[in-house]
């Protein structure tokens, strides 16, 4: 039992940042002894300053970015300096590339190699403007043997591997970085929200069996399509939930926050699915008699911008050619997965196998967070923040583990044969000092 104490105070605390359209959320937490997350605090703010997942006013964005960091820090108890930020936008592009490594000799290949192959190409030439986010290695070819999926230890001088290349505008990464600048924060990292989302919704088996992660957000849709275990497509359409509220404002001549209340209250993805004489009774403004609206007919509006959404989504699927091989099926997540029967009508355009995807088999039980908090944690609504917080947890390990095999244990017989590196000199002084003996020329030169 104290081992596992002393394990979660040992590692370290991330935040997560999710930028979004309709909500500013901020997630602090670290890895449970039980391999889970747990949550320290949640800190939400309404988004007035971003627009389809981009940055369209600093000043109000950076109130709300603080607003929301303050709330996650006190509840926490953690000094937030350090983020680790989602980005999206219909800006964000993806590529293949192959590339080419020729290594001197054909002992084992390290991780040294692999980045090497990576920071070859992060110098791709893109199109004016644009700047990479991410390159993902696929599966690397050894000499001529494909379909290798981790070649570290393996022998080999020649390394192929196709990567996929996420990229996007300078102007929105820039716009982005301002903001935590401006709010007295670090940027850590600069995640693709999808990938988040995809570690907090999805296990290794469903991306072996190869599954569609769909994140309808309030100003776009995120995409990730993964097979074998490896990302395969990601794309973002500028289609979200704010556009489903927008249609029913126009359609039913409502106020936009009424809009927005009959949506999460009253809305259907399926019209068929609600009765002729079910009506609401919406109050009118400014002493005007109450208007009626039909829950058919609200049904019918949203049905037709949810079908267009899912179109896009199924155009990607195909234009990814990864349709016929989706055993896990399509994952909906995101503020709009909890639209009523927005399942059937996914399954109903695409004939694809569909279910919603929530980020509670991640989280530890926690006894923190108040119970309400804890549970409003568990809706699809979140899953992007704490797929970032996941994310950030797991490059701190990976940097972790990065040091501990860069650190050498220098024995006094390494020092003396190889030269007394400077390194393992001072740590000779260093033991020496600490053990109080003597030492005189002969014993410095190796002589005894």
């Amino acid at each position: 039992m104290k081992t596992q104490v002393t394990t979660e105070r040992d590692s370290p605390i991330v935040v997560g940042l999710d930028i979004g359209t309709t909500k500013i959320c901020v997630t602090v937490g670290r890895r449970s002894g039980r391999n889970k997350i747990e949550i320290l605090g949640v800190g939400k703010a309404e988004s007035s300053g971003v627009s389809r997942g981009v940055v369209a006013n600093i000043h109000k964005t950076v109130n709300s970015i603080m607003q929301a960091v303050e709330e996650a820090g006190a509840q926490s108890n953690v000094d937030i300096k350090v983020v680790n930020v989602g980005i999206a936008g219909q800006h964000i592009k993806s590529i293949q590339h192959r590339g080419i490594l020729t290594r001197r000799d054909d002992n084992e290949i390290s991780r040294h190699d692999i980045e090497r192959l990576i920071e070859d190409m992060y110098k791709l030439v893109l199109p004016p403007g644009e700047e990479i986010i991410h390159v993902l290695p696929q599966e690397f070819t050894i000499d001529n043997e494909p379909g290798i999926k981790d070649p570290i230890g393996m022998a080999g001088r020649r390394m192929e591997a196709n990567f996929h290349i996420i990229s996007g505008h300078v102007s929105a990464i820039k716009n982005i970085k301002k903001c935590i600048d401006n709010a007295s924060l670090e940027v850590q990292d600069l995640i693709l929200e999808p990938l988040a989302s995809s570690e907090a919704v999805l296990d290794e088996a469903d991306k072996d069996a190869g599954v569609v992660l769909v994140d309808i957000g309030g100003g776009t849709t995120d995409v990730a399509i993964f097979h074998e275990g490896i990302i395969r497509h990601t794309a973002v359409i500028p289609l979200g939930g704010n556009i489903v509220t927008e249609d029913i404002k126009q359609g039913c001549s409502v106020l936009r926050n009424q809009a927005e209340l009959l949506k999460i209250r009253f809305g259907s993805a399926l019209a068929d699915e609600n009765k002729e004489n079910e009506v609401i009774c919406v109050p009118g403004l400014r002493g005007r008699d109450p208007k009626e609206i039909s829950v058919k007919n609200l049904a019918y509006i949203i049905q037709a911008r949810m079908e267009e959404i899912i179109e896009h989504v199924y155009y990607e699927i195909k234009s990814s050619g990864y349709e016929n091989k989706l055993i896990g099926g399509i994952v909906i997540t995101g503020g709009g997965a909890q639209l009523r029967h927005l399942v059937q009508l996914v399954e109903y355009i695409t004939g694809i196998d569909c279910r919603i995807g929530f980020p509670n088999e991640h989280l530890a039980k926690n006894e923190v967070l108040p119970k309400t908090s804890y549970d409003e944690l568990k809706s699809p609504l979140y899953a992007t923040g704490i797929g970032l917080l996941i994310k950030g947890i797991q490059a701190e390990e990976e940097q972790g583990e990065l040091m501990e095999r860069k650190s050498p244990q220098v024995s006094l017989k390494d020092i003396t044969e190889k030269g007394y590196k400077e390194k393992g000199l001072f740590k000779w002084f260093r033991d020496i000092i600490k053990d109080g003996n003597e030492f005189d020329d002969d014993s410095y030169l190796g002589k005894k």
